[in-house]
C-alpha cells in the first residue's frame, strides 16, 4: 500500500477487516483474548469491533465456547461479488464445459500478491476427489496456476519476492524455480504434483485480457491415479489451451 493511500486509512476499519481475515483462515481458537493478541490491541477495543461486526451479521459468537467465526452475511456479500464479477461471469460457463467433458474439478484462479486465490469452482461428479479449495489462497510456487501466471512476469519481480519473503516463507531455490518457469513460459502450460497435497495434480493455462495482461488461469485438478501423464497431455492440456484462448478472447485478447 502506498504512503498516500495509507495516510487516509481508518485504523478501526483496518482492524475490523483484519478480524474478518483472521476468522476466514480458521487457523486460531478465535476467542476474544486470542483475537486481541493477534491484532495487537486491547480486549476492550477488540470486543467493540467484534460487537459491531456481529451486529451486521458478519461475525457470530458461540455462546457456550465464546469462539467467534464468520457470520452468514459474509456469504451473502461473497455471492453478490461473484455474481457481479465479470471474470466469474465469463469464466463459469467455460469451467462447466470443462468439468462435464473431463469429470474433474475446474477452478478459475487469480493472483493476490504472491498467492493464488481459488476464486470460482465447478466440481466433478467423481466419488473420490480432492477437498474443495474454493476461496483458499496458496503460495504461487505450490501449484500450477501460480507458476503459469508467474512464468509470464519478469525475473526482477521474482527476485524481489525472494528478497522480501525469504525469512517468512519456505521458498524453493530461485535458480531451479526460474528454470521451471522458463520451461512453463515456452510450453504455455504448467503441471504441478503434490504442491496442494499428496497425490493431487494441478494443470493450468493462463487467461489474458485485451492488453495481453495475464488476469488469471483456468486450472484443473484431481488425484494422480486419474490425472495420469497420457491423459493430461492428450486430453486435458489441449482442452485447457482451447478454452483459455476462447476465454481470453472474451476479454478482448487477440493473439498476434
Amino acid at each position: 500500500m502506498s504512503s498516500k493511500i495509507s495516510s487516509y486509512t481508518v485504523q478501526s476499519v483496518d482492524k475490523a477487516l483484519d478480524i474478518l481475515d483472521i476468522l476466514s483462515e480458521g487457523s486460531i481458537h478465535a476467542t476474544l483474548q486470542n483475537l486481541s493478541d493477534r491484532l495487537g490491541i486491547s480486549r476492550n477495543k477488540t470486543f467493540r469491533l467484534l460487537a459491531t461486526l456481529e451486529n451486521r451479521g458478519l461475525v457470530e459468537r458461540d455462546p457456550l465456547s465464546g469462539i467467534y467465526h464468520l457470520g452468514l452475511a459474509t456469504v451473502e456479500v461473497a455471492h453478490r461479488f461473484i455474481n457481479s464479477a465479470s471474470i466469474i461471469r465469463y469464466a463459469h460457463p467455460v469451467m462447466e464445459g470443462l468439468a462435464r467433458k473431463h469429470d474433474e474439478a475446474v477452478y478459475m484462479t487469480v493472483m493476490k500478491g504472491d498467492e493464488v486465490l481459488f476464486l470460482d469452482m465447478v466440481d466433478c461428479g467423481q466419488q473420490i476427489k480432492a477437498a474443495p479449495f474454493l476461496g483458499k489462497r496458496f503460495p504461487f510456487f505450490t501449484n500450477a496456476a501460480g507458476k503459469v501466471i508467474k512464468s509470464l512476469e519478469s525475473r526482477d519481480l521474482l527476485e524481489k519476492l525472494f528478497k522480501r519473503g525469504r525469512e517468512k516463507k519456505k521458498l524453493p531455490d530461485l535458480v531451479a524455480l526460474e528454470s521451471e518457469l522458463n520451461d512453463i513460459r515456452e510450453k504455455g502450460v504448467a503441471i504441478e504434483s503434490g504442491g496442494l497435497g499428496e497425490g493431487i495434480i494441478t494443470v493450468a493455462v493462463a487467461v489474458r485480457d485485451y492488453a495481453g495482461k495475464v488476469i488469471g488461469a483456468l486450472t484443473m485438478l484431481g488425484p494422480s491415479f486419474r490425472m495420469v501423464t497420457e491423459r493430461v497431455e492428450n486430453e486435458i492440456i489441449p482442452s485447457l489451451r482451447e478454452q483459455a484462448e476462447l476465454l481470453s478472447m472474451k476479454f478482448g485478447y487477440a493473439r498476434t
